[in-house]
């Protein structure tokens, strides 16, 4: 699961993902669960996109007040269509770019946590698949945006099946390592604007050889 991510700044998110200027408040460029950051989903029209700042951890519709008591931040893939805090979005096809220079995980190969970055092997910032929701105060009228990163299995990709603690309990081929999903620029209005089914087909861990890790300094 990813819990610690940097974001780009804003003109280089609008450049990048061709979003016409937007006015958004600042964000803080390494983000965390429950804090502001930007996401990029579907406009008022289909050639339009719109960069928005919301709570990193998806706030369902459901909920009772914004705090919530369980960790949202990450949603597995393979449960958002069943997922109550996850599936009023996916079957609404509220999808959603997250843009980040680099992400964080945590390997325990010498059996300590040990962080490691992840970048693009071609320098160019990750879009991060992800689901949103407008949440909306009962009692104070306030529309809260959020966002969910989500993730998929990963046992067996060279690299990102080597972080996260492993599971005594577990054989090697049934952790379920988990890794992000990233949206290829090309296929990011698909990603926005497609069917469930064309989302589908681009649930898939990155290649190894599109990644840049390292262990931090």
């Amino acid at each position: 699961m990813c819990n610690r991510y940097v974001s780009p700044q804003q003109a280089a998110i609008e450049r990048f993902w061709h979003i016409g200027r937007q006015n958004q408040p600042q964000w803080a460029r390494e983000i965390f669960p429950r804090a502001p950051g930007p996401f990029v989903r579907p406009g008022a029209s289909a050639a339009e996109r719109e960069l928005v700042v919301g709570q990193w951890g998806l706030i369902p519709w459901f909920a009772k007040t914004a705090k919530l008591t369980y960790s949202t931040n990450n949603a597995r893939s393979e449960e958002v269509a069943t997922k109550a805090s996850y599936k009023q979005s996916w079957l609404q096809g509220r999808r959603c770019i997250i843009p980040a220079w680099s992400f964080d995980e945590p390997s325990w190969e010498t059996g300590r946590n040990v962080w490691w970055n992840f970048r693009r092997a071609d320098g160019q910032p990750w879009g991060l698949a992800g689901l949103w929701n407008d949440w909306t105060d009962k009692e104070s009228g306030e529309v809260i945006a959020s966002y969910t990163m989500l993730t998929i299995n990963a046992d067996q990709h060279p690299l990102m099946s080597r972080m996260h603690r492993p599971d005594p309990k577990l054989p090697p081929d049934r952790q379920d390592k988990r890794s992000v999903i990233a949206i290829e620029l090309g296929d990011v209005d698909v990603w926005l604007h497609g069917s469930i089914d064309d989302a589908k087909e681009l649930l898939r861990v990155p290649p190894v050889e599109a990644i840049e890790a390292a262990p931090k300094d």
